[in-house]
């Protein structure tokens, strides 16, 4: 009637080049049981991170390991590059954007180096998780390789 309660979509792309990983695969139980959100995971091939999403980037952490961006609708999204990065305190991540920035869709938020994080013995493997106010629902493209700034996940809000 006057749209008040229109479901609201998202988009949500590829942080990078990589191969799609369902979540409950990730060798992490904070992601694979989705004690963080839900939402898939990438094995990423190439260096440079960028926003899934379209608007405010909300945390960076202060390794450079993760960030979220939160949308219009009030979805936010979490990039966790690679498991127990933290660990690395900063090593192999070099931040692009501040905190605060508002981004457009493929903006380069993170640059890390793969190679090195693998040489520490770290796990690359890169969840990309959502969380929202209110129930969503997830369509996960099937898809297994990607390109940076292809469709991963539609949202239902």
């Amino acid at each position: 009637m006057f749209g008040f309660f229109k479901a609201k979509k998202e988009k949500i792309v590829s942080p990078a080049d990589g191969t799609i990983v369902s979540l409950e695969d990730v060798p992490d139980e904070v992601f694979s049981q989705k004690l963080a959100g839900d939402g898939v995971a990438l094995k990423p091939i190439s260096n440079t991170f960028v926003a899934p999403v379209a608007g405010v980037v909300t945390k960076i952490f202060s390794t450079n390991h993760a960030f979220s961006i939160h949308t219009k609708s009030g979805l936010d999204v979490m990039v966790h590059i690679g498991l127990d990065t933290v660990a690395l305190k900063g090593e192999g991540f070099k931040r692009l954007v501040e905190e605060g920035a508002t981004v457009s869709v493929g903006k380069p938020i993170i640059s890390a180096d793969l190679e090195l994080i693998q040489s520490k013995g770290k796990n690359t493997i890169t969840p990309i998780v959502l969380n929202y106010k209110k129930e969503f629902s997830l369509e996960k493209n099937s898809v297994k390789m990607v390109r940076e700034g292809e469709l991963i996940l539609s949202v239902t809000l």
